[in-house]
């Protein structure tokens, strides 16, 4: 039976693999103690709403019924979609399975109407680094600088009706130590936070 895209949420039971296999990896590479209740409170930290056109998507790839990859976006503005929890099962890697579940997201966002995609991955996980360059993902971060003086590594993709177009956007300096670096993402987290929810509730859903 061919691999499947259907669209989902991260309450329904379908992205429960999902959400087990990102709490068990980040956990795993970053300690559970890393983040105020650990990668489940990041992973559910938001609305599911956001998740949802018109702002945004949640969608798993399965095989015969089981969830075998997935990954959501989520929106920043008129323009650009955030794309997070992307995810493929640890026994079926090397198949190509984030790669289709992420040009899947590609297609729906632009479809949706935005024009650029924004993501960020963990500084202990080259084989993602790897990947978004390979779907053509320009780092916004200079890669011959040890990862650790970035921590959270941010990448940005024109899409849709501005695909193949160059950027402007400027590469972020790093940060002077590790530490320097934790204070910086948090800032920058609570900052899109604040205009992601507000965004939710400019379309009339509370973030509660």
């Amino acid at each position: 039976m061919a691999d499947i895209v259907v669209r989902s949420s991260l309450i329904e039971p379908g992205a429960q693999p999902l959400i087990e296999g990102l709490v068990s990896e980040y956990d795993g590479r970053y300690g559970a103690e890393s983040r105020p209740g650990g990668a489940r409170a990041e992973i559910m930290r938001y609305p599911v709403e956001l998740f949802s056109p018109p702002l945004g998507d949640f969608l798993l790839l399965q095989r015969n019924g089981e969830t075998i990859a997935g990954g959501a976006f989520m929106s920043h503005d008129d323009d650009t979609a955030e794309i997070k929890r992307i995810w493929s099962h640890p026994q079926l890697r090397r198949q190509g399975l984030a790669r289709s579940i992420m040009l899947a997201l590609e297609d729906s966002a632009a479809s949706q109407g935005y024009t650029r995609t924004y993501l960020t991955t963990g500084f202990r996980q080259p084989e993602a680094v790897a990947l978004y360059i390979s779907l053509g993902y320009r780092p916004l971060f200079d890669l011959s600088v040890n990862p650790e003086y970035y921590r959270s590594l941010p990448f940005e993709k024109n899409i849709g009706a501005r695909a193949g177009q160059p950027s402007q956007t400027p590469i972020y300096e790093p940060a002077a130590s590790f530490e320097d670096a934790t204070v910086r993402i948090k800032a920058i987290k609570a900052e899109q936070e604040a205009k992601i929810i507000s965004r939710l509730e400019g379309r009339g859903v509370s973030a509660a």
